[in-house]
């Protein structure tokens, strides 16, 4: 595992690359809209200097939204991200990022022309150490300041069109819980109480699943940048027929605290994670967005939830359902499409019979109600790290759906989606930009896989890494009985020769003379007289 001191080291010389740079949030970028802040490598604005990006005007979609927002010019997040910027970098080849410093998905290398494609894992088949070091990444992003980027706390009329800059300082996982907040918090009409409230920009419709992936990318990216540990990969958790929340240990995400069955264990580090952007209500009421203030500790119940929405963890026979579907959405792709790969597996088609607008909740949002806690609150609940796991495997049945179905990129609506949801859209409220239909696509395209997609000898290979960890630890101390036993084997061999050399050319000795041969010569007698060892022999009996 790294040392704290130096991936705190490693933190200072690399830079973040998610929404809102730090270098953007003044006075002066807002007022011009312009985001492109200099690549340190070559001083000049997106590496142009160094051929790795530049700074060009943003061009949005006009294609037609869908009818479920009827407003237009109300919402910062409305053609993202023009309210902001309305130029940004714009990086060539595999460099990516808000000044194109990074590499695009699956490249490293100083020039982002090495190739790599990573593995994510099963949680239950890592390593002691690599679960540890999972804990202890969590924790170190949860603690750390980041010095690259900040969050808005209020909206650009707020800030008197720029003029006063509204930002605060988070942690590097706190940016992840208020991006997932911000994409899918309720519109302000203007006033308290004043919101609209069908309006997700990552939820409830087509860009459900891309949206996921590319935030998931980019966590694992920024976590990778933090430690400089460019071999991790996030793990997933395998739910499907689960009974109970099987990650919910203090070797893992925590459990269940004995004083408290909401709170986590005060065994695990988790006890002591604060949340924001939790308390959706408030904010509707008071009609302000979350000011990224601490709003107490994580709360966790899991399988205490309300059973008139959910049963339980959903199944294999649901998530083969859902896989067996072969449209991604369908009709007003939101809520009610019916026979919908995305809706079913969102969780708002019923997993087995595909209709939607189901008064129950199944498959991706099961969990999320399971979970009873900061999770089952869909703006506050990546404050859950859970949330991370269950994402990746939800992004795996997207992979898996892909990979049997073979869509058509056709097959992503270009026009008419809810709001935020159509192909050309720039997903809120990411910096660098990211179109919806870039991520209708292969993992494999995007520099990963998923360990039970493998083959059946790779996938036997992946199970069996954690017994074979288990073997390494013991293998030291089976090597050092191996040494002593042939140390003493060595060494009753030498005594043996020793013995031999001894009485060479006499006759080989008899038992007696065998054992005084090997014994140490005697300074006097131990035993003075055979009367005195008859003596000894009736003693012992007696005591018996």
């Amino acid at each position: 595992m790294w040392p704290l001191g130096v991936i705190s080291f490693l933190l200072c010389l690399v830079p973040a690359h998610q929404q809102f740079p730090r270098q953007c949030a003044t006075q002066e970028a807002l007022r011009t809209k312009e985001c492109c802040p200099l690549w340190e490598g070559d001083s000049s604005a997106c590496g142009a200097r160094s051929g790795r990006g530049s700074c060009e005007d943003v061009e949005v979609s006009g294609q037609p939204d869908g009818p479920q927002y009827p407003f237009s010019d109300l919402d910062d997040r409305e053609k993202w991200p023009l309210v902001f910027y309305n130029r940004t970098c714009q990086c060539a080849g595999n460099f990516m990022g808000f000044n194109c410093a990074d590499c695009t998905f699956g490249y490293f290398g100083e020039n982002c022309n090495e190739r790599r494609e990573s593995l994510r894992r099963n949680i239950f088949h890592l390593t002691r150490a690599e679960r540890n070091r999972l804990v202890s990444y969590l924790n170190l992003a949860k603690q750390t300041i980041s010095r690259d980027y900040v969050v808005v706390t209020g909206t650009y009329r707020e800030m008197e069109n720029g003029s006063n800059p509204m930002f605060a300082d988070v942690s590097v996982y706190d940016v992840f819980v208020w991006m997932h907040y911000y994409v899918s918090r309720n519109a302000l009409l203007g006033g308290p109480g004043n919101v609209w409230t069908d309006v997700d920009f990552a939820h409830w419709a087509p860009a459900f699943l891309p949206w996921h992936r590319v935030y998931l990318l980019h966590w694992e990216h920024e976590i990778r940048k933090l430690t400089g540990d460019t071999s991790f990969s996030i793990p997933y958790w395998d739910w499907r027929d689960a009974q109970d929340c099987d990650v919910c240990s203090d070797e893992l995400m925590g459990g269940r605290s004995a004083q408290d069955p909401s709170l986590i264990s005060p065994g695990s580090v988790f006890s002591s994670w604060r949340v924001l952007c939790s308390q959706a209500e408030e904010y509707n009421n008071r009609g302000v967005l979350c000011d990224a203030r601490d709003e107490g500790p994580m709360r966790r119940n899991p399988g205490n939830h309300d059973r008139n929405l959910v049963d339980g963890l959903p199944t294999s026979a649901e998530v083969e359902f859902t896989l067996s579907l072969p449209n991604y959405d369908s009709g007003a792709m939101d809520r009610s499409a019916n026979m919908s790969f995305r809706n079913t597996l969102e969780g708002f088609g019923d997993p087995r019979t595909g209709l939607g607008g189901s008064s129950r909740l199944g498959m991706h949002a099961a969990l999320h109600v399971f979970m009873n806690g900061s999770m089952s609150s869909v703006q506050g609940s990546a404050n859950d790290p859970i949330f991370m796991l269950h994402h990746a495997f939800v992004d795996s049945i997207y992979e898996e759906w892909l990979r049997r179905h073979r869509p058509s990129p056709s097959q992503y609506p270009e026009s008419n989606a809810p709001i935020g949801h159509n192909s050309e859209y720039y997903m809120v409220p990411f910096l660098p930009l990211h179109r919806n239909r870039e991520y209708f696509i292969s993992s494999k395209d995007l520099g990963y896989e998923y360990s039970y997609l493998l083959d059946a000898n790779q996938r036997l290979a992946e199970s069996m890494r954690p017994y074979l960890d288990e073997l390494q630890d013991v293998w030291p101390w089976l090597l050092l009985a191996g040494l002593c036993g042939g140390i003493l084997a060595i060494t009753a061999a030498a005594a043996f020769l020793t013995a031999k050399r001894r009485y060479r050319g006499s006759s080989w000795p008899h038992r007696r003379s065998w054992r005084n041969a090997l014994s140490l010569p005697e300074r006097q007698p131990l035993i003075r007289s055979n009367e005195t060892e008859e003596t000894n022999h009736r003693n012992y009996q007696t005591t018996i």
